[in-house]
């Protein structure tokens, strides 16, 4: 498995090396703000919690490894101002009353230190968006629902940071890239098959839908809705067909693309509908469950799938964001389950806290005079190139998500990873626990661009 592990990580490098990897260690990319406080002696813990053995599970777990290894790193190089840098997490199981729970546990606890928190998924985000205010910590998520950062009206910005933008902006975006590629989307109607909760409903509004519209994109009514846990879902997937459907989109992750781009291949589909989905169908973690299921051409169900993409990626190796998490993640023996958006996209969140508590504490004076409503000021002010630009934060102006994305689609690599493969016969195939495997691969397919804005619509 130590041998499968290391051949992918380094078969997403397509067509080059790292260089100096072997002989150098990579600076760190970000230029954080200088220290004025001395922290020698004292403890900066990150405190995070959600689901690591539910539905979310495939996505989240490597959050946790992410976190360890970041936290490694800082305390060999010194930590925070010469702050110790530890970690503070529970997981939840996808449960709003254990989520509830460990939010009560942490803020009993930990009343004077907690002044920031770290959560993992939308509905967490709206359990807690008033009680988040009403103690005045702040929240950073990779991605949160109009409600738990805006509020019921969504005009209210609140103390949960996302990120990543809305997935109603994503989908937005999907649809200026589809009015755009009249030769891949020919008369476009899009039908969402996606998953019952806040996540899953996200871009089904009916704002979202005359969005599209007036781009000349069509967009069901009536979405079609199956559970994390269901394996059948042929008749959503029929309904949205029948409905006129020639796009499927789904707010899901990992097993939800992977069932779908299967359903299409059982009904012999999977070249007449075209498959997307937000951010999180550009993962690893969908490239892997997506073999379980051949197309006829031999390729994985959910090679060819649309996405968004609004950070850097790990084929991106030019990039020193991108070298260096790389090199972590290399040097700490990651398997290729771990290679994915949580951990990648972790170490970028652990660089906004450390730049915020720096910021902050530079301010007030100490560690101890911090408060959630200063580390609010520092965040809701910060327009912040993250790890040097693994993506980018700028909240300003009442902004609660990010506002830059990009389209991707999911491959596979080809036997001399040049690119993606056309077929088996040259794909690059390699020994995994169950049998061959296909490696992916996610390539972007446009530049970063500003997200249309659609909670207000």
């Amino acid at each position: 498995m130590k041998k499968l592990c290391l051949l992918l990580a380094l078969l997403l490098v397509v067509g080059g090396a790292l260089p100096g990897m072997a002989q150098d260690m990579m600076e760190y990319p970000s230029d954080l703000t200088e220290c004025e406080v001395d922290l020698t002696g004292e403890t900066v813990n990150i405190f995070h919690f959600g689901d690591l053995s539910g539905p979310y599970a495939f996505i989240t777990q490597p959050i946790i490894s992410a976190m360890t290894d970041a936290i490694r790193y800082w305390n060999s190089h010194g930590g925070i101002c010469g702050a110790e840098l530890g970690q503070i997490y529970e997981d939840t199981g996808g449960s709003r009353e254990a989520a509830q729970s460990a939010y009560d546990r942490f803020t009993s606890h930990y009343p004077d230190e907690l002044d920031l928190l770290l959560l993992y998924s939308s509905d967490d985000g709206e359990l807690l968006r008033e009680q988040l205010a009403e103690d005045e910590i702040v929240s950073l998520i990779a991605a949160g629902s109009i409600e738990s950062l805006y509020g019921e009206d969504g005009q209210t910005p609140g103390w949960l940071f996302a990120s990543n933008p809305l997935y109603i902006n994503q989908f937005g975006f999907f649809c200026q890239f589809v009015a755009a590629s009249p030769e891949t989307f020919p008369d476009p109607v899009i039908g969402f098959v996606t998953w019952p909760n806040a996540f899953g409903r996200a871009g089904t509004e009916p704002a979202a839908r005359e969005y599209c519209a007036s781009l000349g994109v069509n967009v069901l009514e009536e979405p079609q809705f199956f559970l994390p846990t269901d394996t059948d879902i042929l008749t959503q997937v029929q309904n949205a067909i029948d409905g006129g459907a020639n796009i499927i989109y789904s707010n899901s992750l990992a097993t939800g693309p992977a069932l779908i781009a299967g359903t299409l291949v059982d009904l012999g589909l999977e070249e007449d509908i075209k498959l997307a989905g937000v951010n999180w169908v550009m993962d690893t973690t969908v490239g892997l469950l997506g073999q379980r299921v051949l197309k006829p051409n031999g390729l994985p169900a959910v090679d060819g799938m649309f996405g968004s993409m609004p950070f850097r990626w790990w084929t991106e190796l030019s990039h020193p964001a991108v070298q260096f998490v790389y090199q972590q993640f290399t040097l700490n023996e990651r398997g290729i389950t771990e290679q994915n958006i949580a951990y990648l996209v972790s170490w970028g969140v652990i660089d906004s806290i450390i730049e915020a508590t720096i910021r902050t504490m530079n301010r007030m004076g100490s560690l101890d005079a911090v408060t959630g409503a200063d580390m609010r000021e520092t965040v809701e002010s910060m327009d912040y190139a993250v790890l040097g630009g693994l993506m980018h934060h700028r909240f300003e102006e009442g902004m609660r998500d990010a506002t830059m994305n990009r389209i991707a689609v999911l491959k596979y690599a080809n036997a001399t990873m040049t690119g993606p493969a056309t077929g088996p016969g040259d794909a690059m195939l390699v020994d995994g626990p169950s049998g061959k495997m296909f490696v992916p691969l996610v390539v972007p397919l446009t530049d970063f661009m500003e997200v249309p804005q659609l909670r207000g619509r």
